[in-house]
């Protein structure tokens, strides 16, 4: 019999180079579902992040392009993110994500500065509500999906995007980190939309929702049927001020 030879013919194509957006022209930036409201160019040196008590000494930080935006995927979702990119040569060509702890509902500063400093463009996310209790989920089920695993998936295509946009490319490699609440949005991601991450680092998931609630809840009724296994007043309040007192931005 006649032998078959195959042939794989690898034509050569040249690297698209996109034109490169500065910091503060990123807010005419079209994505869809997305109102960008702050582009500003920041550090390098302390920065004050927001949220933190005016007398709060900032971290300091490299130069670097901040973006806030809005994301709209539903008519009742309002997802905040940053995107926080470095500035110049100091990008190593990667991305970040971090995640957020309990409820969520706040921007991850901290870990947000110390992706900054070892060069990741990074982002964080609110996903979707504002405050740390489950408040916002009674009567809201797309603010539940949003919080669940929609909001995590949306800020990372939307932040690779403005990375494209400013950088004239995406990263090379894309990871993800995170802790209790970060450590399920980990595995969220991991399973629903595997190809946002390169790796993912999903620490001590709280991914069983069930059981975790049955365990809040027994400790809730015992502290509401017996007064004296609830902690006064005065003592948390105490334990929050020595806290305070010993904590430094990273």
């Amino acid at each position: 019999m006649p032998r078959i030879k195959f042939f794989l013919i690898v034509a050569a194509v040249p690297a698209i180079a996109l034109a490169q957006t500065p910091c503060e022209q990123l807010k005419s930036l079209k994505l869809a579902d997305t109102t960008i409201t702050l582009t500003e160019s920041a550090g390098p040196g302390a920065f004050q992040l927001p949220g933190a008590p005016p007398t709060a000494v900032g971290p300091l930080l490299p130069a670097f392009c901040r973006v806030a935006a809005i994301l709209k995927p539903s008519l009742d979702s309002e997802i905040k993110i940053e995107v926080w990119l470095p500035a110049g040569g100091a990008w190593n060509g990667k991305y970040l994500g971090v995640g957020g702890g309990g409820w969520v509902g706040s921007i991850n500063y901290g870990a947000m500065a110390a992706a900054l400093r070892d060069g990741y463009a990074t982002s964080s996310t609110d996903t979707g509500h504002t405050g740390p209790t489950a408040e916002f989920a009674v009567g809201h089920p797309e603010k539940v999906t949003d919080f669940a695993y929609r909001a995590v998936h949306e800020m990372t295509a939307k932040a690779k995007a403005i990375m494209a946009a400013h950088y004239g490319r995406g990263p090379r490699l894309s990871y993800w980190t995170g802790c209790s609440t970060g450590g399920r949005q980990g595995l969220m991601e991991a399973q629903r939309y595997p190809a946002d991450f390169d790796g993912i680092i999903a620490g001590a998931p709280a991914n069983n929702q069930i059981q975790l609630s049955a365990w809040r809840f027994a400790l809730e009724t015992g502290a509401l049927k017996d007064p004296a296994r609830v902690v006064p007043l005065a003592k948390t309040t105490l334990l929050k001020s020595r806290r305070a007192r010993r904590v430094r931005f990273p």
